[in-house]
């Protein structure tokens, strides 16, 4: 897998992530830098390691999965970006941030943040076992996307903060799209060659 796929990948995994911080900056009174700056950590940190669960899990029957891996890759991304278009799509009861308890200060309800940042990295978990095929390329990959989603999770709370409710439209959907279309490249490789 090259650098490119990776990257164009870690770019899908961190919608989740920055839909999330948008709405989390959309609540602020006041931008904090320091503030954004931890919890886009811990969200990257997140994204960054759930790569490695997927892989390590995967290794025991790594050479199993070569016969068959560009079929999981696409499965596994197509799903994933299918749950992210329908998750955006579905309708719900938006929060308009009446009982923001957050408004004003800098502290951090780091529960919450740890459970986010959890529900949105499972699907990174997943995307781990499609690097079991590609050897060598693990610790690249968690990086990347490590990085990528704290750039994310920043740029979503600063994001969130400066547009507030204007931002009407779903970036989650952004993300499924990218992840079904990496999916189907990596089968369309791997079925042409």
């Amino acid at each position: 897998m090259g650098i490119f796929s990776i990257f164009i990948i870690a770019i899908g995994l961190s919608m989740d992530s920055f839909a999330v911080c948008i709405g989390k900056g959309m609540c602020r009174q006041h931008f904090h830098v320091w503030r954004a700056f931890k919890i886009a950590l811990v969200f990257g940190l997140f994204q960054a390691l759930m790569p490695f669960v997927g892989y390590v899990l995967s290794i025991g029957f790594s050479e199993w999965i070569r016969q068959f891996d560009h079929w999981l890759a696409f499965i596994i991304l197509a799903v994933l970006g299918i749950k992210m278009i329908y998750e955006c799509l579905r309708p719900e009861k938006k929060d308009d941030c009446t009982d923001c308890s957050c408004k004003g200060t800098e502290a951090i309800d780091w529960k919450n943040v740890m459970t986010l940042a959890f529900a949105t990295s499972i699907d990174a978990a997943a995307t781990g076992l499609i690097f079991a095929s590609y050897p060598g390329t693990i610790l690249q990959a968690a990086v990347m996307i490590g990085v990528i989603c704290f750039l994310f999770s920043f740029g979503g709370m600063f994001l969130g903060f400066r547009l507030g409710k204007k931002m009407n439209f779903c970036l989650e959907a952004v993300g499924g799209v990218i992840l079904i279309g990496i999916g189907l490249k990596i089968l369309l490789e791997h079925l042409l060659q």
